[in-house]
């Protein structure tokens, strides 16, 4: 396992971030039971990982539970990264980034956790009624406090992170270190600004959705049928109206030929398709870890794999033909 600093911190992680959104149940289904959970908590500790990743969103709040008890007995060896801003209740002031709620969000999380501190603290998504000032004032108080170690932000553009670490400036309070950004051979957006933006005010990156939602496993065929069990299957038949849109909108003409080429080239070396993704992504200039979300031991290590594998610069150079 390979570890780098978090942008502009001391904080070392390592380059591969165990995602846990899949601990727990979703609309009545187990998605990947805590027995499970626990033993790919246990298997990636003892590979070196040493990064994990949750939401208070995730599976309604059972992510945080799981991680905190997988991790309870090696919590010193573990930087804990959990996010707020999804809704928490019904009420206009249970969710977003105001001192109100991030406040209450931050105490239910350490209670899920088990935890009397979370190492990386992040803003889920940006907050358009809320004064950037008023949420990092709050962090920065969460930091002080000791409660947080380190401040991040995912899903925010190049503007908002300049925002952001502005306001954190002009009160002499804690700035960002870190960027959870979407990023694949799928989307490639952050390429022209929020990665320069990253180096320049000094966040690190936590990639998520490196298989582009496991559509560069080549699961999918070129028909774009989602099979069973697969993620696209569950978000199309999720209740929700937004989960239902994202999983249509994986499985387009682009994306499944991208994902096609990734086939071809994977047989040629004589390895997965998810192999070739992930060798990829976390190759890319500006990439400091890469987020994991495997449901299995199996594929736990089968990612690790992956994301040790060196894929030939010519290699390197198709992959960017076809996908840029």
């Amino acid at each position: 396992m390979r570890y780098a600093t978090l942008g502009h911190s001391g904080l070392k992680v390592s380059s591969a971030c165990l995602g846990t959104m899949n601990f727990g149940t979703l609309d009545g289904v187990a998605i990947c039971r805590e027995e499970d959970a626990a033993g790919i908590v246990s298997a990636f500790l003892d590979a070196g990982g040493n990064f994990f990743d949750t939401a208070d969103g995730y599976t309604g709040g059972e992510s945080e539970e799981i991680v905190g008890r997988a991790v309870r007995r090696r919590r010193d060896e573990v930087v804990l990264a959990t996010k707020a801003f999804l809704p928490q209740g019904p009420g206009p002031n249970d969710r977003g980034l105001s001192r109100a709620h991030l406040t209450r969000a931050l105490e239910a999380s350490l209670r899920r956790l088990g935890t009397d501190h979370i190492d990386l603290y992040q803003c889920h998504q940006w907050d358009e009624s809320t004064p950037i000032e008023e949420t990092m004032a709050t962090l920065d108080g969460f930091v002080r406090s000791g409660k947080v170690r380190y401040l991040g932000c995912s899903n925010f553009t190049a503007a908002q992170i300049v925002e952001s670490q502005w306001a954190a400036q002009r009160a002499g309070g804690t700035s960002f270190i870190s960027l959870q950004p979407q990023y694949s051979l799928l989307h490639r957006e952050i390429e022209a600004e929020i990665l320069p933006t990253c180096d320049r005010h000094g966040l690190g990156t936590m990639i998520w959705s490196p298989l582009g939602g496991g559509v560069l496993t080549g699961r999918y065929g070129q028909a774009g049928t989602p099979e069973e069990g697969s993620r696209a299957a569950r978000l199309k038949a999720s209740s929700m109206p937004l989960a239902q849109a994202w999983g249509d909108a994986m499985l387009n003409d682009r994306d499944l030929g991208i994902a096609g080429e990734v086939v071809k080239t994977a047989a040629g070396l004589g390895v997965t398709p998810a192999t070739v993704a992930l060798s990829w992504v976390s190759r890319r200039p500006g990439v400091t870890s890469v987020i994991i979300g495997p449901r299995t031991v199996d594929q736990l290590h089968a990612n690790l794999a992956g994301l040790a594998y060196d894929l030939p610069d010519a290699v390197l150079d198709h992959l960017d033909q076809i996908s840029g």
